[in-house]
């Protein structure tokens, strides 16, 4: 495993894209909208891995009362994985509580699935299989 990228939710888009592109020199790499996640995703190159920035559809949406009243709060790590099954497969058999115990639908065509955070320490775990 490695990591693919790191998300973090924002209130404004646009401010928080500048930011990463004009101030920190990121490269914007992908736009899009996740419906069914119900945020848009702005993909930054950080070397070999990505700066997830997810705007909240909807301000009563889970993912922006987890934002809350910040600016911008860290969401989740992903992490690669070859075979995104495989992988749940063995994380289940080894008594991993997780969040989807099939893959969905990711931004930029990937496929994830979620850890929950009470089996990896508090922290929500994606793995993200391109």
């Amino acid at each position: 495993m490695e990591i693919d990228h790191v998300a973090i939710v924002v209130k404004d888009l646009d401010a928080t894209l500048r930011l990463y592109t004009q101030t920190l020199g990121f490269k914007e790499v992908f736009r899009e909208v996740v419906y069914d996640q119900g945020v848009e995703t702005v993909g930054l190159q950080a070397g070999g891995s990505f700066i997830e920035l997810l705007r909240p559809l909807d301000e009563s949406s889970p993912i922006a009362r987890y934002r809350g009243d910040a600016e911008t709060k860290l969401h989740h790590t992903a992490y690669r994985v070859a075979d995104i099954e495989g992988t749940l497969a063995e994380l289940k058999a080894a008594g991993v509580r997780l969040i989807d115990e099939r893959p969905r639908k990711g931004a930029h065509g990937s496929r994830i699935a979620f850890l929950h955070p009470k089996a990896t320490g508090g922290v929500l775990i994606e793995l993200c299989q391109r």
